[in-house]
């Protein structure tokens, strides 16, 4: 699962150059993922709209396992409920490092 979400990652990011950062978090990245598990995958873009979420989601269905997608703005980040939700995100792709987003 962790190598198909790796590709979806390095695909999106070379389709979309709007996306900053790909990572997942939930049950996959505190280990306890199993049968009936979705994965959530994090993308953190330079905009968010309607069709780059429809995009996007529309291509995790390439991957064996349901997905759920979270698209974020790096403006999010500046809401501190969310900052705490997205400490355990384990980030993939990156094409801008950002200290901001850690």
């Amino acid at each position: 699962m962790l190598q198909a979400l790796k590709r979806w990652a390095r695909e999106a990011a070379g389709k979309h150059p709007e996306i900053l950062r790909v990572g997942y978090t939930g049950s996959l990245c505190r280990g306890d993922w199993g049968v009936g598990s979705d994965v959530d995958v994090v993308v953190v873009a330079k905009r968010k709209d309607r069709d780059l979420h429809r995009r996007l989601f529309f291509s995790l269905l390439s991957l064996p396992v349901p997905a759920d997608l979270l698209l974020y703005t790096e403006e999010d980040f500046d809401y501190p409920p969310l900052r705490r939700f997205l400490k355990e995100t384990v980030w993939l792709e990156t094409e801008v490092e950002n200290e901001d987003l850690h």
